[in-house]
């Protein structure tokens, strides 16, 4: 890759990631967070974060919409199914089915198997949070939405470690804000662990090494980073003229139907139809707690001719020409395995107190030997799915080129994925963990299970930072599930008791003199109109 780096994409936008991610709504499974109440977390186990799921969910899909226990309508969050699908898309059920796995929801009472995504669109276009919480309630007038600015540092009252309000920088003038209740940092998984350092509140070396006073020496700030990494360049060719390339499916006519119909091409998600949750030799075959997440694509790394998607993933000029170019534009499918419970942990670091200077990421993957078995079955389990009747019927075919630097290696044998998987695996943009939910018994904890900081009065974390573990599968629907248990853990303290009397009642009236800082909010550099 580029700079022999990975590229890390973050949402610095109203709506945050949600405005470019690929929209997959994807809860996890229920033993992740039976785990995190397993871990000290009471509350967060999944019979009590379902509600939570529910209560922002406003599910379209009639089929599903039906089982009222795992899914409800009405909420401001619109999940449905793509509504454009090529040819591939029911083969990749079949396929799945073929290999032995039920076709399942996928969010429902049951995660192993294969089913069609559900994503976060309304009406075929994107739903982002911004979109469904935001903008309803854009005119309150206890709500103010400063755009173009970029939070500095908590204002924190050192002797008693109470958070008192935030500073920013806008149009070049630095100001600050002040909230007589509490601060709730919701910035990410990046920028919130950033924001508490700046603070003087994380761990001490590295506060007195780019010389910030230590308010409160928390070591956990920072560490404990989690992500989800995919093997990319798994391509399978196909015969027939089916699959999503863009010069010839981003035309005008696409564009007349997409604004007229509110269907066809332009709906789709990079070609993302299917998933796939399945069982490698190392997990529990009798659980339903899968270690490999297929993402299932009528598309691939080179359907754009190498224009965007080869700048997304980050990779050289070099080795994308080398491995791709000849089947430029060609008709493809992609099989991505997602490793989903990944052991290594990575962490983030201050490289100044210059709050505008970005922190040193270590994503540390691969570092633990169990991540690189996971993948590689995960590898060989992709090209068995290319062989099933299902694909082949399409005459699908690997696209067998050898990784550079690992052509010493016999190809299809288990050291050469172990190199190749070395080559081009990327990240599917889910760092989460980073300030820690645990009890303060936990070395590592930063938050409670009511997300307030540890030792710190009037400050809380809301967002993928707090994950002790991260879900398996892709994580804007878990985040959004935290934001909305989150939002019920403030009114929970500051509103006079019986003033909502049942959990999933979402009021009109919100908390006043509470101040947020998100990369939604704060951190802006456009505005989603």
């Amino acid at each position: 890759m580029k700079e022999n780096r990975c590229c890390w994409t973050r949402g610095k936008v109203l709506g945050g990631s949600s405005v470019l991610n690929t929209m997959l709504y994807v809860r996890g499974n229920k033993r992740d967070f039976d785990l995190w109440h397993a871990l000290g977390n009471p509350g967060w186990s999944y019979e009590e974060v379902l509600p939570y799921f529910r209560k922002s969910e406003d599910q379209r899909n009639p089929y599903l919409a039906r089982n009222k226990r795992q899914h409800a309508t009405g909420g401001l969050m619109q999940v449905q199914d793509v509504p454009y699908l090529t040819p591939l898309g029911v083969s990749f059920l079949q396929a799945g089915e073929e290999m032995g796995y039920d076709i399942v929801d996928v969010n429902g009472e049951q995660q192993t198997g294969f089913a069609f995504f559900q994503f976060t669109m309304r009406r075929g276009t994107r739903c982002s949070s911004s979109k469904a919480f935001l903008r309803p309630v854009r005119n309150r007038k206890n709500l103010h939405v400063a755009l173009f600015a970029h939070v500095t540092r908590v204002i924190m009252d050192a002797e008693n470690k109470r958070a008192l309000g935030v500073e920013f920088i806008r149009d070049g003038k630095k100001h600050e804000v002040y909230a007589t209740r509490e601060v709730i940092l919701s910035a990410g998984a990046i920028g919130s662990p950033h924001l508490l350092m700046l603070s003087g509140i994380g761990p001490r070396e590295n506060l007195e090494q780019v010389g910030i006073p230590v308010v409160h020496d928390l070591p956990g700030v920072g560490q404990n980073l989690q992500d989800h990494i995919a093997v990319g360049g798994l391509v399978f060719r196909v015969d027939q003229p089916i699959s999503v390339i863009m010069n010839r499916l981003v035309n005008l006519n696409s564009a007349i139907r997409y604004a007229v119909t509110e269907d066809g091409p332009l709906t789709s998600s990079i070609g993302l139809e299917a998933v796939g949750f399945i069982n490698t030799k190392y997990a529990n075959q009798t659980d339903d707690w899968p270690d490999i997440e297929f993402m299932l694509t009528s598309a691939s790394t080179p359907s754009d001719g190498g224009d965007q998607i080869k700048k997304a993933h980050g990779l050289k000029d070099e080795f994308y020409d080398y491995m791709f170019s000849e089947i430029n534009n060609q008709d493809v499918f992609g099989v991505f395995p997602m490793m989903l419970r990944p052991k290594s942990r990575g962490f983030i670091r201050l490289q100044s107190k210059n709050p505008l200077r970005y922190p040193l990421l270590y994503h540390n993957y691969l570092t633990h030997p169990d991540d690189v078995g996971v993948l590689r079955e995960g590898v060989k389990a992709a090209i068995a799915f290319g062989e099933t009747q299902a694909m082949k019927r399409f005459g699908a075919r690997f696209h067998s080129k050898q990784v550079p630097n690992c052509k010493h290696l016999p190809e299809f044998t288990d050291e050469y994925w172990d190199c190749a998987i070395r080559q081009y695996t990327m990240t599917i943009y889910h760092m989460s963990g980073t300030a820690k939910m645990g009890q303060r018994s936990d070395p590592y904890a930063v938050v409670d299970h009511k997300l307030r900081v540890h030792g710190v009065k009037g400050l809380r974390v809301i967002d993928a930072s707090i994950m002790p573990r991260i879900t398996s599968g892709n994580i804007n629907a878990p985040v959004i599930m935290i934001g909305e248990k989150g939002a019920d853990l403030v009114k929970e303290l500051w509103l006079p008791k019986g003033y909502y009397s049942r959990r999933g009642k979402r009021e009109r009236d919100p908390v006043e003199n509470v101040t947020s800082t998100d990369a939604s909010l704060t951190n802006v550099t456009s505005s989603d109109s």
